[in-house]
């Protein structure tokens, strides 16, 4: 094994926020791995560019473009094909473009990943980025920047939720403990290549939100682990694409999809919950959920126009 991780990073509408992303990974420490750095640029309305001094000065990253919006599924899938076929990467790392990483992450995720050959997926603790915590004003001054937004996920079958461990807590050293855990986020994810072998890319069928559950609840099924590792940090923006937190489009997809994942994984039991849960959203829901849910009737799946 050459020991060689290819960083994916979807672009799409967000060139601030890429470019920042960048910036935090120039001085990222390694051990024992090289890496590159693969920007997808998704469709954005105005095509990201660098500068051939850039691309020159930065001889590990390299931009690649797709014509249409893929959705964070396809365009990451599209960097793991690409990466796999250039470099023949041993790891994939998905890392969402309003995020921006600290110096030792990669290495500590890696180290993880190395110690364990049956993990994999790993996802680190990943704050909010100070600024961007959903209940600024309840912090204190010196507690922004140390606040929680996943140290973990949990996966709860009897409402069809899926949420973060530890969001909106000050980290006070409470989730210091690596551990297996129900799901890993598509924010920053480290991919092994056998996961790619064995169980494919993400489904594309998700477009947007709960891909990462989907491709965790399918990564152990195929008998591998699922892993938080919090000796790793990233900060988190949220959001950064997809017109922020409560938007039509993050109603549509989330209601969509956890409907989906829940027929696509559930037991008789979950499903028959799935099905009160339709009933209710078409007759109560707003505009939006009722159009998620029809969509899920009709296999209107992948993009979808949500409103």
């Amino acid at each position: 094994m050459k020991n060689h991780i290819s960083i994916i990073i979807v672009n799409y509408n967000t060139p601030d926020e890429t470019k920042a992303c960048l910036r935090s990974l120039a001085d990222i420490e390694t051990w024992g791995f090289d890496y590159k750095i693969i920007v997808v640029d998704n469709g954005s309305k105005e095509s990201l560019k660098f500068s051939k001094q850039y691309l020159k000065n930065n001889p590990r990253l390299e931009l690649i473009t797709s014509s249409s919006n893929l959705g964070f599924t396809g365009g990451n899938n599209l960097g793991i094909k690409h990466a796999a076929n250039a470099y023949d990467s041993d790891f994939f790392l998905l890392l969402n473009s309003d995020a921006t990483v600290t110096k030792d992450f990669l290495k500590e995720l890696y180290l993880m990943a190395k110690n364990d050959p049956k993990i994999g997926l790993i996802s680190p603790k990943i704050y909010f980025q100070k600024g961007y915590e959903f209940h600024a004003d309840s912090y204190s001054p010196e507690q922004l920047g140390h606040i929680i937004w996943y140290a973990g996920g949990k996966i709860d079958w009897s409402n069809l939720f899926s949420y973060h461990i530890g969001v909106d807590e000050v980290d006070r050293g409470q989730f210091e403990e690596a551990r297996e855990t129900d799901f890993a986020t598509g924010c920053c994810m480290l991919i092994s290549r056998e996961v790619v072998e064995r169980v494919g890319t993400l489904d594309n069928r998700f477009f947007l939100y709960n891909e990462d559950v989907d491709y965790s609840l399918r990564v152990r099924r195929a008998g591998l682990k699922v892993y938080y590792c919090p000796s790793a940090s990233v900060y988190h923006k949220i959001s950064g694409s997809t017109g922020g937190t409560g938007s039509q489009l993050q109603e549509y997809y989330q209601t969509r999809n956890r409907l989906l994942l829940t027929l696509k994984h559930g037991w008789n039991r979950r499903k028959l919950t799935a099905l009160h849960l339709i009933f209710d959203l078409l007759t109560k829901g707003t505009p939006t959920e009722r159009k998620a849910v029809l969509d899920l009737i009709k296999s209107n799946l992948g993009k979808q126009t949500y409103v």
